[in-house]
Parts: structure tokens; sequence; C-alpha cells
């Protein structure tokens, strides 16, 4: 297989998708039964994080060990993406010295001028625009609870942020309707709205959008670098909590996701994490299985 960068879900196709969605859950079996698996013994994982992580920062260094290899950890005190040394630049030394490269950063574009000039695959850890591999990890949650997703109606509830992004990106792969419920001025990319207005719309009252719905999604108010808009954004947002009263209009079996960290009492209410719909604990923890698949197909050929 040719070199293959991870920037959006849309560098797979949906076969490709599923198949990683699937190892997903098989690793996850092994792993939970004990059984060693190492395909990327000696091999090594840059993580180059310009934004703080929690969940991306320890399941993808807990999957390079788990599966053998190791992981180097590089913040923005180690490296300055464009700044200390062109992006260009970086991308060839650092890939002729490790064997694939992960990157948080702000800017996407960054992310694609890194991949132009890179000789080893490069994934995206969060980018202002995306977040493919949190959908890596939401998808599988859903199949794992209620199999395939095509058909279904999604919901996301809030900011028509990075990961709003990625949802309407896995809606035109996977073939499920999602419906945004965000508030006027808060949509996602007027151009994804167009290129998947087959499969994704704006409702702007979220209990006529949660009305049926599968799965309900929602992210925090304000996003990495938003900080100094949290009080208006918080006011502007306030009929979009998700709560246990709006999972009411959806379906009796929805599911509900949340990407953490959430902030309890602001995009959801103070017990929606422990809601009888919510399966955020097991989508957190498959960010390492989810990830795990995706470095084997990228590094394995698998």
């Amino acid at each position: 297989m040719a070199l293959r960068h991870f920037l959006t879900l849309k560098d797979l196709s949906k076969k490709e998708l599923l198949q990683i969605i699937e190892r997903a859950i098989a690793l996850k079996t092994e792993h939970k039964k004990g059984n060693i698996y190492e395909p990327l013994k000696n091999r090594v994982l840059a993580l180059i994080f310009e934004k703080s992580s929690t969940r991306t920062r320890v399941s993808f260094e807990s999957g390079m060990a788990q599966f053998g290899g190791s992981s180097l950890f590089l913040s923005p005190r180690d490296t300055q993406l464009g700044r200390g040394e062109p992006i260009e630049d970086s991308a060839k030394v650092l890939s002729r010295m490790v064997d694939a490269v992960t990157i948080r950063t702000f800017e996407h574009e960054k992310l694609v001028r890194f991949a132009e000039h890179s000789s080893v695959p490069v994934i995206n850890a969060l980018t202002d625009d995306y977040h493919p591999c949190q959908l890596l990890a939401d998808m599988q949650t859903y199949h794992e609870y209620r199999g395939s997703i095509e058909g279904k109606k999604v919901v996301w509830v809030g900011d028509g942020n990075n990961m709003c992004n990625s949802f309407i990106n896995a809606a035109s792969l996977l073939n499920f309707n999602l419906v945004i419920a965000s508030p006027e001025g808060y949509d996602p990319s007027a151009e994804l709205l167009k290129e998947n207005a087959d499969c994704t719309s704006i409702e702007r009252d979220p209990v006529k959008a949660v009305n049926d719905a599968d799965l309900v999604v929602t992210d925090v108010w304000a996003s990495m670098g938003q900080e100094e808009e949290q009080a208006h954004r918080a006011k502007v947002f306030s009929p979009y909590q998700v709560s246990p009263a709006l999972m009411a209009h959806a379906k009796p079996d929805a599911l509900f996701m949340h990407c953490l960290p959430a902030h309890r009492g602001e995009e959801i209410s103070e017990d929606m994490l422990e809601h009888s719909s919510s399966v955020v604990w097991d989508e957190a923890e498959n960010r390492l299985h989810a990830q795990k698949a995706l470095l084997e197909f990228l590094l394995c050929n698998a």
C-alpha cells in the first residue's frame, strides 16, 4: 500500500472506515483477554502537540506501547511548527527518524503542509477544522451498542466546530442522517454543508432536532482558543444544553456521546454523563482501540 495519511475521515473509503472499526473491536477483545500482539515492535510514533491533550496523548502513547513500539512526545516547547523552522523542513527531517507522526495543532493548513513533505504517515490528532480520530472511536462505540449506523438519525447539538465537521464527513461515508442543532451564527463549515446537503440538515430548535434520534452528540461550547468568548457563548448556547429532558424526545434506545472533557452544568446537565443513554466512558476508552487499528492500517498495510 502506498503512503497514506489520515488528515480527515475522507482519507478513507467507506470500506476502509468499516474495516478499521471492526478491527478496533477485535483488538479491544484481544486486549481484554490479555493477549500480547506487537506488530509495531521497534517502530516510533512522534507526537507533536501544540494543543493540550489528555485522552488523545494517553491513547496514542498507550497504543504504541501495547503494540510493542514507542512514542516521542514533542510539546510546544520542543518544536514550533512553522516558527522555529519551516514546516516543510521539519516534516522532511522528522519523517526520516520516525515511522509515523501525529499532530495536534490549530490551523488545519499546517497539518496539510507537513503531510505534503512527510515520507511517513501523518495523523490528525485534532485541528481547528477536524477531529477524525474521535470519530473513529464514536463510530466504533455506536457499532458495539447498536450495530450499523447506516440510515440512522444522528443529532449534533451545539457549536458547529471541528467535531461537527467530522460528523458531517462520517455521515457522508456511512450513510446516516445528520441533523445539526446550532444557534444562528455558529453553524459548521458552509462548504461542507453544501457538499453534504443530501445527508446533513440544520434545525435551530434542539427539541425538534432530537425528536426520534438514534444518537445525540455534543461538545463544549467554547473550544481551545475560544476561552475569551466563554461568557458570551454560555448565553447563546444555553437553550442547547443536553439533559435527560432533551433526551426524552429521542428514541427510547438512543445513545448519548460527548468527546470529553465535559463541562457539567453547561453543554450538559449535571447528571447527563450518568444517564442511562450515556456511553461516554466506553467512547473515551475506544480512542485507544480505534487508534491502534488506525496505526496498524497505516503502518502494517493491514
